[in-house]
């Protein structure tokens, strides 16, 4: 199993919302079920205890875990594995995220070489791959490593459009509002001021800041999934959704099969994107096929290195280098 959006690539979402039948691992809730006060208005939801908000979850308790508990407020599944090294980067993240969030969100991890049929259940194509339940169904989800400010606005926006549907998050939001305050851990100022970069869309900015990292720390993995995938991100925003189609009718122009390249990594036509960059490899020479063979390497690094598609394709481009 691979990896989003860049890991597959990371900045496009996964079209799972609502189109995901849940009924192979539970019987769904029904609305009319949920409990009742004396005076027959639904009664107020419970809140969730503390040191429950992060839960290790199988087959046998997606039902209580997942199902039941996002008719109270939304969990997020993280679908991960062992082998995965994106995903040991992103699931700390919603970890924290999760405490931060005081029982206004649940965290699911699923190991999904435990639990395949969870995998199974969503069509899961890369890892890691983060879906949203509320009301029994999935909402929202998206496919590879995020940053940290991505993933904070991402699971805002969903608190805030279940809010008024579900009342668990607004007794969290209280009962953590009467809390008395923690302070927060310090942040590594520099991995700070490149998410704050990308907040505002300078993503050249925010590689930059990344590549100082890098270069006292070239073995920060963090700072590099994160480099690569910036410049991608950079690149996808300005994708030409007709790029492929003009690379296919001027195969020997290079700027078009890059861009098409792109293209096709943002719309996870991964295969694709790199059979086309291994053929321009093969059309040109010189200068023109290092900088085609720097850009799929690059590409590569968007996604676990144990992707069979980046194995295959490696293979591909040696055949066609040597």
């Amino acid at each position: 199993m691979s990896r989003p959006d860049p890991r597959q690539t990371a900045a496009a979402p996964v079209a799972i919302a609502g189109a995901v039948d849940l009924s192979a691992l539970k019987a769904r809730a029904d609305a009319a079920s949920r409990p009742q006060s004396p005076g027959g208005a639904p009664s107020a939801p419970p809140t969730i205890p503390a040191g429950r908000w992060v839960l290790d979850v199988t087959e046998q308790t997606f039902q209580a875990e997942v199902v039941d508990r996002s008719m109270q407020v939304p969990v997020i599944v993280d679908l991960w594995a062992t082998w995965c090294e994106p995903c040991t980067q992103l699931s700390p993240v919603l970890e924290r995220l999760a405490q931060e969030g005081r029982g206004t969100w649940v965290l699911a991890k699923v190991d999904v070489d435990a639990h395949p049929r969870v995998a199974e259940l969503f069509g899961v194509k890369s890892l890691p791959t983060v879906v949203a339940i509320a009301g029994g169904q999935p909402v929202e989800a998206f496919a590879g490593v995020q940053t940290e400010p991505q993933v904070r606005d991402w699971i805002r926006g969903i608190l805030d459009s279940v809010r008024d549907q579900f009342p668990g998050v607004r007794a969290a939001e209280q009962a953590a509002a009467a809390e008395p305050g923690e302070e927060p851990a310090p942040e590594d100022p520099r991995f700070t001021a490149a998410e704050q970069a990308i907040e505002a869309g300078d993503y050249d900015a925010a590689a930059a800041a990344y590549q100082q990292i890098l270069d006292s720390e070239p073995a920060n993995e963090e700072a590099k999934a994160a480099w690569a995938q910036v410049r991608f991100m950079a690149r996808a925003e300005a994708a030409d959704p007709d790029a492929p189609a003009r690379a296919d009718a001027a195969p020997d122009d290079l700027d078009a099969q890059l861009a098409a390249a792109d293209t096709e990594i943002a719309r996870q036509e991964v295969e694709r994107a790199f059979e086309r960059l291994v053929a321009a490899v093969r059309r040109s020479a010189g200068e023109d096929r290092d900088r085609v063979r720097a850009h799929l390497v690059e590409l590569f690094d968007l996604f676990p290195t144990d992707d069979p598609r980046v194995a295959t394709a490696r293979r591909s481009l040696a055949r066609a280098l040597y």
